[in-house]
């Protein structure tokens, strides 16, 4: 089984999809000859030509309406938003337009369109490369929003993404792009939208908490449960891997075998997609609950360059807070 990092189990995946379906195309900024500025694109416009690997002007509003359009009129689209940060000028084609296609047609257009972006902070990308913005379309009814931690869970999922009727954010951990590594089968692969993962320990094992998280904190909550046994803390983390459709069940099932929770994002911590886990782990699992939920997050300020390690939470910061609900007494 080959070894790839995120960017090639990207690559992969819709390379694959390519093959399989004519109709899928991708679209976006630098996609084709370039390969993309991270390269998650390099090849494809060899193999399947300028009409499907298509170079657009810098303008996501355009980008994304075309693509709109295009899966109105029988394509598949996947088209690349650069850098999550430079979302912000579709935001009218995503929430206005593109999830409410279904809704306000009756049912009579669909939009199966996968809008792939890098997200989150951890390259010296500053405040205008470094931004989480999951939350926005968590909350725009309509929209599914992926996000993987490794680069098995990235093919499976863009498969799944890029199969279904609906239209998907795929967010795509840029920390993680280069930086993990993992067995990806060839060939077919999918993973399910809407079901979490455990991601450690792998076998059932008694556990004092969960800590809860998606994309690149997942590697630094994993840390920091590695740091936690050593001192006799066990921990169960779990991978949302897609933050809507959430899959409440698996993450109520831990928080009750453990009874402390602990939610880790690199988004800013007021009304961050965390906030909504706190709310739902309290309203179906209070009489499990034995000390209050816990945010572990990025900070309520403009994502910082110099001082990036100290806003986004990692695995120290976690391990601090799953001492402080293990230790909790009323």
């Amino acid at each position: 089984m080959p070894t790839m990092n995120l960017i090639q189990a990207v690559n992969d995946a819709l390379r694959l999809r390519m093959r399989e379906d004519p109709r899928v195309v991708v679209l976006g900024e630098d996609v084709g000859k370039f390969g993309g500025v991270f390269r998650a694109t390099a090849g494809l416009v060899e193999e399947f030509g300028e009409e499907r690997v298509i170079d657009t002007p810098l303008a996501e509003g355009g980008i994304v309406g075309a693509a709109i359009g295009m899966a109105m009129n029988g394509l598949r689209p996947v088209p690349e938003i650069q850098f999550s940060d430079f979302i912000y000028p579709a935001f009218d084609q995503i929430v206005n337009e593109l999830a409410k296609l279904r809704y306000r047609s009756g049912g009579q257009y669909s939009a199966p369109l996968v809008i792939r972006t890098p997200s989150g902070g951890g390259i010296k990308g500053g405040h205008y490369h470094s931004q989480s913005p999951e939350a926005y379309f968590v909350h725009t009814p309509g929209l599914k929003v992926v996000m993987p931690s490794n680069p098995l869970d990235a093919k499976g999922l863009l498969l799944s993404a890029m199969r279904g009727e609906d239209p998907v954010i795929f967010f795509e951990p840029k920390r993680l792009y280069r930086a993990a590594r993992g067995e990806v089968p060839e060939g077919e692969v999918e993973i399910p939208l809407g079901v979490a993962a455990r991601a450690w320990p792998e076998a059932e094992a008694p556990a004092l908490a969960t800590v809860i998280s998606w994309g690149a904190m997942v590697p630094e909550a994993v840390e920091a449960a590695q740091a936690l046994a050593g001192e006799g803390v066990a921990v169960e983390v779990i991978d949302l891997r897609t933050l809507w459709p959430l899959d409440l069940d698996t993450v109520l099932a831990s928080v009750k075998r453990t009874g402390r929770a602990v939610v880790v994002h690199e988004a800013p911590r007021s009304c961050g997609f965390g906030a909504e886990v706190v709310a739902l782990v309290q309203e179906r699992a209070f009489s499990w609950l034995a000390a209050p939920v816990q945010r572990v997050t990025g900070l309520d300020t403009p994502f910082p360059y110099t001082l990036e390690l100290e806003y986004l939470p990692l695995a120290p910061r976690i391990a601090r807070a799953v001492r402080a609900v293990v230790a909790y007494q009323p």
